[in-house]
């Protein structure tokens, strides 16, 4: 597989040769995955990526590689423990947008770290559990908090809660837990008008056109600071979108329940996120973009927590007036 190519190789392991061998060499020298002597390193990560990449189940696999199926599930998980402790690593470090900033969807937002939504990932749950996993679609699923930076690379990543918690739920979860979402005092997060539009995270008016579809072609200028706002805005936000798309596009274990104990598939949504942001940092082109080719898991923080960062989601008066300020300064401009 490896010696065929490029080709062969994203098509199978969603990267390409290089960066399958870069991936090696860190899970083996920083996530402390080893050769027993059975089974290759090499074979243990094609194996871990060909499950996530394609959805294979263990017995599809035991006849690729002449495994038993109980050597395919140990590698599985030996592979997965390597990843998840590579997290601080892989997970991007945030950099607030400076003034100087020639990005026209982002130069608006002085001090912005980037954006951060939940999305719905499917799961297999025992059916004691399903009514708390399920969404209001009727899916067991659960809800997934995605961070990331305006390059579409993940900063942070909470699996585990159940479809039915609401996102602002999930979210200050995520910003009280030891393991937390680390927002500096004067940065802030992009977030939907479902979140709490607060200090750390800025979301756009209520009751205004917001969704970009809705500014499609022959549609209005906006008349009002506020519709100003909310497009620029909307712009903006849609990184976090188009991130989610990449990964469930990339990663077909993700399209669909697997089988796997909801420990496990938690932590394989870490995992997905993670090497996502391993292809993007050691490819040139991310062969997904580009059309030529065909308990909780949370990042590791530092023991000793910044004090001047967001502690609590919760709406202020001056958080509030900072956001109608910066919305009449970019509809005057």
């Amino acid at each position: 597989m490896i010696g065929e190519g490029d080709r062969n190789c994203v098509w199978e392991l969603r990267m390409n040769t290089n960066a399958f061998v870069n991936l090696c060499e860190l899970l083996q020298t920083r996530g402390g995955l080893v050769e027993d002597g059975r089974v290759s390193l090499p074979e243990q990560v094609a194996t871990f990526l060909i499950i996530l990449a394609h959805r294979k189940k263990n017995r599809t696999l035991q006849v690729r590689f002449y495994r038993s199926g109980e050597t395919i599930s140990r590698y599985f998980n030996r592979v997965l423990r390597a990843v998840i402790r590579v997290q601080s690593i892989l997970f991007a470090k945030p950099t607030p947008i400076e003034d100087d900033c020639a990005d026209h969807t982002w130069n608006k937002f002085k001090g912005c770290l980037g954006a951060l939504d939940g999305t719905y990932i499917e799961v297999t749950v025992p059916e004691c559990d399903q009514p708390r996993y399920r969404t209001r679609k009727g899916k067991v699923c659960t809800n997934v908090l995605g961070v990331c930076t305006r390059d579409m690379s993940f900063v942070y990543v909470l699996s585990g809660w159940e479809g039915s918690a609401s996102d602002s739920r999930v979210l200050r979860d995520a910003i009280t837990r030891r393991n937390c979402l680390q927002v500096p005092n004067g940065n802030y997060y992009l977030v939907d008008a479902g979140y709490t539009n607060g200090p750390g995270f800025l979301a756009p008016y209520r009751g205004t056109r917001y969704h970009l579809k809705e500014w499609g072609h022959g549609a209005r200028a906006p008349q009002t600071y506020q519709e100003y706002f909310n497009r620029k805005h909307s712009s903006a936000r849609n990184v976090i979108e188009r991130c989610f798309g990449l990964l469930k596009k990339r990663w077909a274990i993700l399209r669909s329940p697997s089988f796997y104990p909801i420990k496990t598939q938690s932590q394989i949504i870490i995992a997905c996120c993670l090497l996502q942001n391993f292809i993007r940092l050691t490819m040139d082109v991310d062969p997904e973009e580009d059309t030529t080719f065909l308990e909780s898991f949370v990042p590791t923080a530092d023991e000793s927590l910044p004090k001047d960062r967001v502690q609590v989601v919760e709406n202020t008066e001056q958080w509030t007036q900072m956001c109608e300020t910066m919305a009449v300064e970019m509809f005057e401009e």
